[in-house]
């Protein structure tokens, strides 16, 4: 049997088992993967994120496109993704002062590569959420 990463047998006469064939990047493949659904799969995080690169600057903005969200939500997820770098805040100081909020060149690049799944969802999913199925994702 040859090794996955080199083409070459493993070592000895022994057979490569399936750990053997499970490589380290496939781990923190999995772990990036894992660690960015959770981001985005978090109620409401991924509209934000795309509202935000699709123009929204002020709060009122963000509530506008992204229907539904509380102002207590949006607060806490437009914090959410300050923090991870995601998007940057920026404060005007006029009388009243003016918050804005940016993507940064890390948030457009994640809804860059969410644009496929945002097409599959367009085309595949039902606009309307059908009945018996759970309205809201579990978790804040």
């Amino acid at each position: 049997m040859t090794s996955l990463s080199t083409g070459t047998r493993p070592a000895g006469n022994a057979e490569a088992t399936t750990d053997d064939r499970v490589h380290d990047a496939d781990a923190q493949d999995c772990l990036a993967m894992q660690s960015m659904l959770g981001i985005v799969g978090r109620r409401w995080t991924g509209a934000v994120l795309l509202a935000c690169t699709r123009g929204a600057r002020r709060f009122g903005e963000y509530r506008h496109l992204v229907g539904g969200i509380s102002d207590r939500l949006l607060s806490q997820r437009l914090k959410e993704l300050e923090s991870l770098k995601l998007i940057e805040r920026e404060v005007i100081p006029t009388t009243p002062v003016r918050i804005l909020y940016h993507p940064t060149d890390s948030g457009r690049e994640l809804v860059e590569a969410l644009h496929p799944l945002i097409s599959w969802g367009s085309r595949h999913m039902p606009r309307e959420i059908p009945s018996g199925v759970p309205r809201r994702a579990p978790g804040p």
